[in-house]
């Protein structure tokens, strides 16, 4: 059985940084896995691995936008229709690796996720090929600084999850960033914020929204909007994060353990016999 994980999630979030921590993982474990890299626009040098399959040998984003004279944004759009319209490049290129563990960084483009029809066309060809897929979505630890740039990224995650229709794991990245501890000298750039306040977040509590400095809304229609979105959280409690420190061993361990358990990681296998197992170990024993 082949497993996939896609990494996804916003600009910034870490996703390239926390799959070459996952590979380090995989590596220590005596586990199989490739890193695969579906960004066209990535920097070679943000790579701790070299990717075993990478889309810019396909297409990449400088060239589309070089040759077709694209922006940004539309030059990554071409990219990946360009690649659903070859995915016997993509399935060659999967073709040679068995039982293994692919995880697959994707670019930080958010509509890629939430409408865009590439990602899931591209897990359900994944699906058919017998590898077993999930995906894992990272958000900022900085998005608690604001709550209603938080609640943006929560319904971009329940969105995504909604589109591609896989297990699902969502990840508070850059935790290491954030502390408890009102005297710390290292000014942590995300804030300090108790346990129980942290907690609110990883279990987005919708009152978070609802709660204004006054008792009077400063502006009546965005507080209507404000109690839909409550609402709408408090009716499909569809979105949680797992804090990820990546300073932490145990952190790691705990989100790569989720994962696996959500995609039911060696349930397939077949138990394995220790090499020295057979009649001649025990016969002192007799």
């Amino acid at each position: 059985m082949r497993y996939a994980v896609l990494v996804t999630g916003p600009a910034g979030a870490g996703k390239s940084t926390f799959s070459s921590s996952f590979m380090n993982h995989l590596r220590a474990s005596k586990r199989t896995g490739h890193l695969v890299n579906l960004d066209p626009a990535a920097d070679p040098a943000s790579f701790e691995y070299e990717p075993a399959i990478d889309i810019k040998d396909l297409v990449s984003l400088e060239d589309v936008m070089t040759e077709l004279g694209y922006g940004p944004n539309g030059g990554l759009v071409y990219c990946f229709e360009y690649l659903q319209e070859n995915m016997d490049w993509l399935e060659e290129q999967l073709g040679g690796y068995d039982d293994d563990y692919l995880i697959i960084d994707c670019p930080g483009q958010i509509e890629l996720y939430t409408h865009h029809p590439f990602l899931p066309f591209l897990v359900q060809h994944l699906q058919r090929m017998g590898i077993r897929t999930c995906a894992a979505y990272l958000i900022d630890s900085q998005f608690m600084e604001d709550k209603n740039k938080f609640f943006s990224g929560v319904l971009s995650a329940m969105s995504a999850m909604v589109n591609l229709e896989i297990p699902w794991i969502n990840v508070m990245s850059k935790m290491d960033l954030v502390t408890s501890n009102k005297e710390d000298p290292s000014a942590p750039r995300n804030g300090i914020r108790a346990k129980r306040d942290v907690a609110r977040y990883l279990d987005p509590d919708p009152m978070l929204l609802a709660t204004t400095q006054s008792q009077e809304p400063k502006n009546p229609k965005f507080h209507r909007l404000n109690q839909a979105i409550v609402q709408l959280i408090e009716d499909h409690p569809l979105v949680s994060f797992l804090p990820l420190d990546l300073s932490s061993t145990d952190s790691l361990d705990s989100v790569i353990s989720h994962i696996d358990y959500t995609m039911q990681y060696g349930e397939d296998e077949e138990p394995k016999e220790p090499a020295d197992l057979d009649e001649g170990s025990f016969h002192d024993m007799e």
